[in-house]
């Protein structure tokens, strides 16, 4: 039995400027929300530490991430499985 019966999935789109906002990512996780992360708008350093952070919270979480990109991360609630396309996109 699911603790959260009535939420529908959710995915959160999120381009913090600081890594006072990557917080709100933590949270959105725990909230059973994905989290689409860009961080490309944060100095490199900044982006590194907050995307540690990140993965740190959704990992006590039981959660999942995946890099997307350079600074984009997925992180999925626990019971969200992600998958990658073996073949990739552009075999398309």
């Amino acid at each position: 039995m699911s603790r959260f019966p009535d939420l529908p999935p959710e995915v959160v789109l999120m381009e913090p400027m600081s890594f006072d906002e990557v917080m709100a990512a933590v949270h959105a996780v725990r909230e059973r929300k994905t989290v689409l992360l860009n961080l490309s708008s944060m100095p490199p350093e900044e982006a590194q530490r907050s995307a540690d952070f990140v993965a740190g919270g959704v990992f006590a979480l039981d959660g999942q991430q995946e890099r997307l990109g350079e600074l984009v991360f997925l992180f999925a609630p626990f019971g969200v499985e992600i998958t990658r396309d073996p073949g990739g996109l552009s075999e398309r």
